[in-house]
């Protein structure tokens, strides 16, 4: 038996990346997933992973897409158990070369894009009545600070503050709401990116770059009934990376 049987999640950026991981997991723990993704790649991690998962076209800056999500795992498999807010966008600007523009596409995929999860996830499970779970993808840039990464920190520490919120606005619901903090992953965006990054790997105390699955099991974890008693945790999963003061 898998530690998701029987469930059902939303998992949103499920084109790649650690979302993409997470719909693998899910599906080897017995979770029947919707696929969600702006760039068409959701139908490949569908058909790479077969028929306990079908891909929905999803902006997440778009409540419109973002509610038909959630109302597709309803209408196509009949529940909702668990909401995986994973889609994010990362441009390293420092302070002073900040645009609006660039203020405004970092806040809405990474902030607004994981409200709007929560939003209609929730309000599926409070229909349903028998609770859920909600993982959040936060980053160790929400924990701590670094050279221009400004509007990301804080649309990742925000990710955290609307956690907390909603782990304490629905708990008497049973509905848990986790969130993971990434650290230096190797995904298909950042991967090549990362290994020419001084000090990704050497400055993580477990000197090596996380891979995507890591994060996901994780977040299978925290959507299993394992953990029952868990809400409102923000966990690093950073190889130990915001332990250090340095």
């Amino acid at each position: 038996m898998g530690a998701l049987d029987g469930k059902v999640a939303v998992i949103t950026g499920a084109g790649s990346g650690m979302a993409k991981a997470s719909v693998k997991v899910f599906v080897r723990e017995g979770a029947r997933v919707v696929a969600a993704d702006l760039s068409g790649a959701e139908k490949d991690t569908a058909a790479e992973v077969g028929s306990s998962v079908v891909p929905v076209h999803c902006d997440v800056t778009s409540e419109a897409d973002v509610e038909a999500a959630v109302r597709a795992a309803v209408e196509e498999f009949g529940r909702l158990d668990a909401v995986l807010n994973v889609a994010g966008i990362a441009e390293g600007v420092m302070l002073t070369d900040v645009t609006m523009e660039h203020y405004d596409r970092t806040m809405d995929v990474d902030l607004r894009g994981v409200l709007l999860g929560m939003k209609h996830g929730i309000r599926a499970m409070l229909q349903a009545g028998s609770g859920g779970a909600i993982v959040n993808w936060s980053s160790i840039g929400g924990l701590n600070s670094s050279v221009a990464t400004s509007v990301y920190g804080a649309a990742k520490a925000g990710v955290i503050s609307l956690t907390k919120t909603a782990a304490l606005e629905y708990a008497r619901k049973n509905i848990r709401v986790n969130c993971v903090c990434p650290g230096y992953i190797k995904t298909e965006i950042m991967g090549a990116g990362l290994e020419q990054l001084p000090g990704a790997a050497e400055g993580t105390p477990l000197k090596r770059l996380g891979l995507p699955h890591e994060v996901a099991e994780v977040a299978a974890f925290l959507a299993s009934d394992r953990a029952s008693f868990v809400t409102g945790a923000i966990i690093p999963v950073d190889g130990g990376r915001s332990a250090a003061i340095a």
